[in-house]
C-alpha cells in the first residue's frame, strides 16, 4: 500500500530538509538551477518565519516536502522553486511583483496560480471553492506545470491530515476524492492518483478503511502461493518463446477495491478473487508477441481484450488489457506495456519532464492534457459562474472511454453513456448548437442514442437549428452541458427582451403614448435613476417578471408612480389584451397544472425570473393570484397560433386485448402525437388510460376526441384538468 502508519496518523512522514532536497535536485539539474532552489528556500523561510502547521513543525517543511514531491518526477528547476514559493503570496505579506523581480515572472505566474483568492469575500464556501478551482485551472491553461505544483500541495497536506478537526478532515478529502485525485488521473499520473485515493478513502470513512485493510492484509498471505506459481508459469513460457520482459504481480489498492465492491455489490472475496499481473518488455512489437504466449499458456475470456496501444485513452495511457482462464478456476488480469508506455502510466505528464511551449517536445500524455485544458477553456467561457463550471469539470473528470469514429475515419474520445449529441459537442460547439439529427454507421438514429465502441457517427446540421433544453437530460459530457446552457441563456434573454418590449409597449398604449412616442430623455432618466446599463436591462427585467409594465410605463411619462410604490389593484392590467403567438420561446411557458390551448380563455401571471406562466381561466391554482392582482396580465391568443400544445384526456374503455394500440391508432390518425401514456386498471372489466397529446387547439382536440369516441370499447373520453 502506498499509506503508511505514520501518514494516516497525521504525523509527518519525514522532516524533509533542503540539504536533502538538494541533493536529490543535484542527480538531474544543473548545479547553478540547484543554487536558485536553495535561494528560493531562503526567501520562502525568512517570509514564513513564525508560522507553524498543526503538526508542530515550521512551516516551511511543507513547501520543501512538496518540492520533494516534483523533484522524485524529475521536475524543471521552475517548478520546484515555484513548489517551494507556492504559499508565499497567500500566506504572507509577499507580493507577486516581489517574486517575479527575485525569480522571474514565469515562477510567479506558478506561485500565483496555485494562490487561493483570499481578498475576495464570497457568499458560501462552495462558491469560494469553485472559484478558487476556476482560477487555478485558468492558470493551468496557461501552464500545465500549475496544476503539478498543485498536486505535490495536496498529496503533502493529505500525508498530514490526521491532525485536522474531523469535519474539515472529511471536507479536504471529498474534495480531493471528487476534483484533485481524478484530475491526477486525467493527467495520467497514476501513482500520485492512487495515494491521494488511499489517504482521502481513510480520512473520509477510517472505520471502512480500516476493516478493509486488515482483510486484506489476511487475504495475502493465502494468495502468495498462488500468484508465485502463476508469475512463474508465465516467465518460462515467455524464456521458451525467447521474449524478453519483466513479470510483476500487481496488488489492487483499497479505494479501488472499495469502489468495486460499492458499485457491483460485491463480496470482499469475489473482489480480491483475481489475480493481476503486469509484462514490461522492450517495444511495441514484443508486447503483441507477449500477448500471444499468455494467450497460448492460458485462455483467454472472450470479450475481455482491450488495445490501448492502438487507441491510447485520454490520458495517454497505453496498454494491452487482457483476461485469462487461470488455474484454480480464478480470472488472471494482465496488463502488457513496454517501459516507456509504464513510465507514462505511473508519472503521466510529469514523465520525462522537459517543459518546452512546443508541442513536439511533449510526450502523448502532455499533449491530450493540452487538448483536454483547450476544451476546459471553451467550457470556462459557456460556463455562467464558477460553479456551473466546476460542476461540467467534475462531470468531464470521470470517463469511462468510448471510442468512435468520424466519417473521415478520426478517432472520438468520449465517456461512457456519451450520445450523438456529445459526439456533436465534441467535434464543435457550432456543430452541436446547429444538429439537427445523427447517422449512426450510416443509418438515421434519435440524438439521444447512447453511442458504443468502434462506430462510425455523422452529424447532419441545420443553419437555423439550435439547441433542445431537453438534450440536457440526456447529454453526459460536460463540454455539452456548458454549451447548451450557454445558448439557452442567450435565447432565454433575446426573448425576455423581445416580451418586454411588447409589454412595456401595450402599457404605454394604455396610458395613451408608446415607445415610438416617448422622448429619449425620459427613457435615459430612468435608466440612469435605477443604474440600468441600456433599454436592454430594463426590457429583460420586464419580460422576465422583475419589474411591472405598467409601473415602468407610469413614471416613464411622470405620472407619479414610482417602481417601488404599493401597486394598484390591477397594476398589471393592459387597456388590450397581449397576443400570445406560442412562439414566445421561453419567457411564455404554459401551465402544467390545467395545460392550456389555443381557444381556451385564459390569463397571464407574471413570475418572477420565468416571464409570463399562462392558465386557463377557471384553474383551480388561479384562486392563489386573487389577492395579487399587480401580478396579472390580461392575454389572448393570436388568431393563427404556431405549434402544437399538450393536453390531457382521459379515455375509459372495456379491457380487450390490443385496445392500447386500437385508441393510439385513432389519435395517430386524427393527426395528433401521444406524448406520454399512464394505465389504471379500474377493476377487471374496465380501464382508464391517460393521454398526453399534441394538439393544434381547441378544435384540433374536439377532431381527435370524437374519432376516439367511435371506438366501440370506449365508454367515456374527458379532457383532463386541474
Amino acid at each position: 500500500m502506498a499509506v503508511s502508519t505514520e501518514q494516516l496518523g497525521g504525523q509527518p512522514e519525514s522532516r524533509y530538509l533542503i540539504s536533502d532536497l538538494c541533493e536529490l535536485l543535484e542527480t538531474y539539474l544543473e548545479p547553478e538551477q540547484v543554487r536558485e532552489v536553495y535561494r528560493a528556500y531562503l526567501f520562502a523561510a525568512e517570509a514564513h518565519e513564525g508560522q507553524h502547521r498543526l503538526t508542530g513543525e515550521p512551516y516551511i517543511y511543507h513547501p520543501i516536502a512538496a518540492a520533494r514531491i516534483l523533484a522524485e518526477m524529475h521536475m524543471d528547476a521552475d517548478s520546484i522553486v515555484a513548489a517551494i514559493l507556492h504559499d508565499v503570496i497567500e500566506d504572507t505579506p509577499t507580493a507577486k511583483a516581489q517574486v517575479a523581480t527575485e525569480f522571474g515572472s514565469e515562477v510567479a505566474e506558478l506561485v500565483d496560480g496555485v494562490s487561493k483568492l483570499t481578498q475576495i469575500r464570497f457568499e458560501s464556501q462552495a462558491e469560494a471553492q469553485a472559484e478558487n478551482f476556476r482560477k487555478m485551472m485558468l492558470a493551468m491553461v496557461k501552464d500545465i506545470r500549475v496544476i503539478l505544483v498543485k498536486l505535490a500541495d495536496r498529496l503533502h497536506n493529505m500525508r498530514t491530515l490526521g491532525v485536522m478537526r474531523p469535519e474539515k478532515r472529511r471536507r479536504i478529502a471529498r474534495e480531493t476524492l471528487e476534483i484533485y485525485a481524478p484530475i491526477a488521473n486525467r493527467l495520467g499520473m497514476n501513482q500520485v492518483r492512487l495515494e491521494l485515493e488511499d489517504l482521502g478513502f481513510t480520512a473520509l470513512y477510517p472505520l471502512r478503511s480500516r476493516v478493509l485493510r486488515e482483510s486484506v492484509r489476511r487475504a495475502r498471505g493465502n494468495r502468495k502461493e498462488i500468484l508465485s506459481k502463476i508469475e512463474t508459469a508465465i516467465k518460462r513460457r515467455l524464456r521458451q518463446e525467447e521474449v524478453e520482459g519483466r513479470v510483476l504481480s500487481r496488488e489492487k489498492h483499497l479505494y479501488s477495491l472499495y469502489q468495486k465492491m460499492r458499485g457491483r455489490g460485491l463480496s470482499f472475496s469475489e473482489v480480491l478473487d483475481v489475480y493481476a499481473f503486469r509484462i514490461i518488455v522492450d517495444k511495441v512489437d514484443t508486447c503483441y508477441r507477449a500477448l500471444g504466449v499468455v494467450h497460448n499458456l492460458y485462455k483467454p475470456v472472450p470479450g475481455r481484450f482491450k488495445d490501448y496501444i492502438a487507441i491510447p485513452k485520454a490520458n495517454g495511457y497505453q496498454s494491452l488489457h487482457t483476461v485469462l482462464f487461470g488455474p484454480y478456476g480464478v480470472p488472471i488480469e494482465v496488463q502488457i506495456r513496454t517501459e516507456e508506455m509504464d513510465q507514462v502510466a505511473e508519472a503521466g505528464i510529469a514523465a520525462h519532464w522537459l517543459y518546452k511551449s512546443g508541442e513536439d517536445s511533449a510526450n502523448s500524455a502532455q499533449v491530450r492534457a493540452r487538448n483536454w485544458l483547450r476544451g476546459l477553456l471553451e467550457m470556462q467561457r459557456s460556463a455562467g459562474n464558477s460553479l456551473e463550471f466546476l460542476e461540467n469539470v467534475k462531470i468531464d473528470l470521470f470517463p469511462d472511454e468510448v471510442y468512435v469514429f468520424t466519417p473521415r475515419g478520426d478517432i472520438m474520445e468520449l465517456p461512457r453513456g456519451a450520445t450523438a449529441v456529445d459526439f456533436a459537442y465534441a467535434v464543435h460547439t457550432d456543430v452541436g448548437n446547429s444538429c439537427i439529427a445523427a447517422k449512426i454507421d450510416r443509418r438515421l438514429a434519435p440524438l439521444r442514442t447512447p453511442l458504443v465502441n468502434g462506430q462510425t457517427v455523422e452529424i447532419i446540421t441545420a443553419p437555423g437549428a439550435h439547441p433542445n433544453p431537453a438534450w440536457l437530460a440526456f447529454v453526459v459530457t460536460g463540454k455539452a452541458r456548458a454549451g447548451i446552457r450557454h445558448h439557452l441563456k442567450h435565447l432565454q434573454g433575446a426573448e425576455a427582451v423581445e416580451l418586454g418590449r411588447r409589454l412595456l409597449n401595450k402599457a404605454l398604449v394604455t396610458l395613451g403614448s408608446s415607445l415610438e412616442q416617448l422622448p429619449a430623455d425620459r427613457m435615459e432618466g430612468f435608466l440612469r435613476a435605477h443604474q440600468l446599463d441600456g433599454e436592454g436591462p430594463l426590457l429583460s427585467d420586464i419580460g422576465l417578471g422583475n419589474r411591472m409594465p405598467l409601473l415602468v410605463a407610469r413614471e416613464l411619462l411622470g405620472l407619479g408612480a414610482s417602481e417601488g410604490a404599493p401597486a394598484e389593484p390591477g397594476a398589471g392590467r393592459l387597456a388590450r389584451p397581449l397576443a400570445i403567438k406560442g412562439t414566445e420561446g421561453m419567457v411564455v411557458s404554459f401551465a402544467r397544472c390545467c395545460r392550456p390551448i389555443p381557444g381556451d380563455p385564459i390569463v397571464g401571471f407574471v413570475s418572477t425570473g420565468r416571464g409570463i406562466v399562462i392558465h386557463v381561466e377557471n384553474c383551480k391554482n388561479v384562486a392563489d393570484f386573487r389577492n395579487r392582482p399587480e401580478k396579472w396580465v390580461d392575454v389572448e391568443w393570436e388568431p393563427e397560433v404556431e405549434g402544437e400544445f399538450p393536453a390531457e384526456i382521459r379515455v375509459e374503455v372495456a379491457n380487450r386485448r390490443g385496445v392500447l394500440a386500437t385508441v393510439a391508432t385513432a389519435i395517430a390518425e386524427a393527426g395528433s402525437n401521444i406524448e406520454n401514456v399512464s394505465i389504471e386498471e379500474r377493476d377487471g372489466m374496465n380501464t382508464s388510460i391517460l393521454f398526453t397529446i399534441n394538439v393544434q387547439g381547441r378544435i384540433h382536440l374536439a377532431r381527435v376526441m370524437r374519432r376516439i369516441r367511435r371506438i366501440s370499447v370506449v365508454h367515456r373520453i374527458s379532457r383532463q384538468r386541474s
